[in-house]
């Protein structure tokens, strides 16, 4: 993993995987060391973000490295007109590692392929969001006890959702059974569920989840994203159309846990909060431990 960039969850073996989630929990169990004392890591953020953009930065700060960037492109030369590439190119003259966040899908890879440093992928449009995915599965593991075998309920924007696009992806390779829950108009694109039918891999697609929670192992919830929407209308139409509440969880399993990558705006109630199966604030923490292993084993000092 040392100097490779990770653009896609692909980029990353069954093997590798586990070996990014055994390292977070030793970064859970010590958080702060100075193993990147002296190393420099640039936070391009042309897109918003709170918990992806903070997690990075408090990964680096507990690690002892520098992080430079910027979380607003308004702030950069990008607002003067600088391509992507140059900027690339400029920055890795400054940095060990870039994290870059992008609204345009593809440009972690086209990052990638001109950077002289490792890029690493903090979501690109609607395509892939892999360190979100290995902090989702270290919370799975962890509240689970394994990651193989489980049943996985993928709930809201399916279509734009590049969260649950790189989750399918990953879980597939432990041999998950995947239910699509979403409106017509946000279903699971055909190219992932031909991925699963090559793979032999079972899934099922509902318009509703109530009856079905029962069998659930993880909700995995997500929010309509307004800013995929370019007619406000059709945001309007799908936005409320799945809401958890707490007195949907009564027949739930036991180990069943909700994730959610946040942040939300209706689709978990609050009453939801205090109940014990509901994990997402904890996930959000995850991300720091496993944001350090991602970026130690990249820079290659673990």
């Amino acid at each position: 993993m040392k100097n490779r960039s990770l653009v896609s969850i692909e980029d990353y073996s069954k093997d590798e995987i586990l070996k990014i989630l055994e390292l977070a929990a030793k970064f859970e169990a010590k958080p702060v060391q100075k193993i990147l004392e002296g190393y420099v890591v640039a936070s391009l953020f042309f897109e918003p973000s709170t918990r992806t953009r903070l997690s990075f930065e408090s990964a680096v700060n507990k690690l002892g490295g520098r992080v430079i960037g910027f979380s607003d492109s308004g702030s950069s030369s990008v607002k003067k007109g600088e391509s992507l590439n140059d900027t690339i190119l400029t920055v890795a003259n400054y940095s060990d590692l870039i994290v870059m966040r992008h609204p345009l899908e593809g440009a972690a890879k086209f990052a990638s392929e001109v950077s002289q440093v490792p890029i690493v992928n903090a979501g690109d449009g609607a395509n892939q969001h892999p360190t979100q995915t290995l902090l989702d599965m270290y919370s799975i593991q962890k509240t689970q006890g394994t990651l193989e075998n489980l049943n996985i309920f993928l709930i809201g924007d399916l279509k734009y959702g590049r969260t649950v696009h790189s989750l399918l992806m990953a879980m597939s390779k432990f041999n998950a059974t995947f239910n699509f829950i979403s409106p017509d108009e946000l279903k699971m694109p055909d190219e992932y569920k031909i991925y699963l039918d090559n793979l032999g891999l079972k899934y099922y697609e509902h318009r509703d989840f109530t009856g079905y929670i029962s069998e659930a192992d993880i909700m995995y919830m997500t929010r309509v994203q307004r800013e995929r929407f370019s007619d406000p209308m059709e945001y309007e139409k799908v936005k409320n159309v799945y809401v958890l509440r707490n007195h949907m969880l009564k027949n739930t399993k036991d180990n069943m846990r909700i994730l959610h990558p946040l942040p939300r705006v209706n689709e978990i109630n609050e009453d939801v909060d205090k109940n014990e199966k509901a994990y997402y604030f904890t996930q959000a923490l995850n991300g720091v431990f496993t944001r350090q292993a991602i970026l130690a084993s990249i820079i290659g000092v673990v």
